[in-house]
């Protein structure tokens, strides 16, 4: 629990310091953002098992 924490806080201190100290255009950080958000989210949602296990989707191969 206490490792999950750090990497919290350690993906918002990058985050933070991607949109202080980079120079960007604004819709370029947003887009930065939401991408960061939904990868946390998808991270902890199977971090808890809400997910499952993502490695069981199969992909249909192409010949």
């Amino acid at each position: 629990m206490i490792s999950l924490i750090i990497t919290l806080i350690v993906v918002g201190v990058l985050l933070w310091l991607v949109n202080n100290h980079i120079p960007m255009d604004g819709k370029i950080k947003q887009i930065l953002n939401i991408v960061v958000v939904i990868c946390v989210v998808v991270w902890l949602l199977s971090a808890f098992g809400v997910l499952g296990h993502t490695g069981d989707i199969q992909v249909p191969q192409i010949r």
